[in-house]
């Protein structure tokens, strides 16, 4: 912070956390930027904690973003989450918050993962799992086997990945590339119709591929992971007008931009023939927003 305190600003650049970089990093830097640069709650670090600046679902939003956006994924295709089976990636921040609103949206989540196996699930989850994830990962132990001895009707397998799973939704929500061609595959096999990268490109091209082809809905991660960045965004709004909003708040307008992001992947993605390719809708969409305004202002 020493050396990037001068290129940040509310207006400039505002940095966030990611993978290993939580709340209390985010507080470490935060606190000595407002002393270099002798600036109240002016927004610039995001994912603050709600004491000193930060806002109510930033946690949960990148999770909650994506569920909302697989939601509107599958009314558009004439199905409900309601009653259906997810497995989840991870067991970290992002796979919480996304276990957190599939359970609340009517899904059943049989899988949660980590480096050193899988938990079957088949009850779903329950308010004291959801929780566990959260003490699993403030552990620091990076495994996930810990949570079969916890609750009895989980099971843990060794060696291997949510995606051996049978589910009806998969959501890689824990680091890119996570998900391969063979998984997606075996996912395929197991009769599995939705995929959605909740982690930054969490399948490797590859599984992409097989995704498309099988003509099953699957939504990119520019696109179904933007909860967390919009959510920030809504954070730094909060800090510019010196405001602190409800959850209830921040939850609605967070669903309003999921629901605008979908909107314009179906612009631009639906195809003569009925399906809609959400990679290249976000593709187009993200580019036509910004030739756009590089016509309007001039620029070319």
């Amino acid at each position: 912070m020493l050396e990037l305190w001068k290129n940040i600003g509310p207006d400039t650049d505002v940095p966030a956390g990611d993978v290993g970089v939580g709340g209390r990093e985010i507080g470490y830097l935060y606190g000595m930027y407002k002393k270099l640069a002798r600036e109240y709650n002016t927004g610039v670090l995001t994912g603050k904690g709600i004491t000193w600046g930060g806002s109510l679902v930033r946690p949960e939003a990148t999770g909650f973003g994506a569920l909302y956006f697989v939601q509107h994924m599958l009314h558009k295709a004439g199905k409900d989450i309601k009653g259906k089976t997810v497995a989840i990636s991870g067991f970290g921040n992002v796979a919480w918050g996304a276990a957190t609103k599939a359970t609340q949206l009517g899904a059943t989540v049989v899988a949660i993962s980590g480096p050193d196996g899988v938990i079957l699930n088949p009850n779903g989850m329950t308010p004291e799992k959801i929780d566990y994830m959260l003490e699993l990962r403030a552990s620091n132990r990076d495994i996930v086997a810990p949570f079969a001895e916890r609750f009895p009707d989980s099971t843990f397998v060794p060696g291997k990945k949510a995606w051996s799973v049978k589910c009806d939704i998969a959501l890689p929500c824990a680091f890119q590339n996570e998900l391969t061609g063979d998984d997606a595959r075996e996912l395929l096999t197991n009769g599995t119709w939705c995929a959605a990268e909740v982690s930054n490109m969490g399948c490797t091209p590859e599984a992409i591929a097989e995704f498309q082809k099988a003509g099953i809905l699957f939504a990119p991660g520019k696109a179904v992971n933007a909860g967390g960045v919009a959510t920030s965004g809504l954070e730094m709004t909060q800090n510019a007008q010196h405001l602190s909003w409800s959850a209830e708040e921040v939850d609605k307008k967070l669903h309003y931009i999921m629901s605008q992001i979908h909107e314009a992947c179906v612009t631009y993605g639906t195809q003569p023939d009925g399906y809609i390719n959400y990679v290249k809708g976000a593709n187009v969409a993200g580019f036509m927003k910004v030739a756009h305004a590089m016509l309007e202002q001039g620029i070319i």
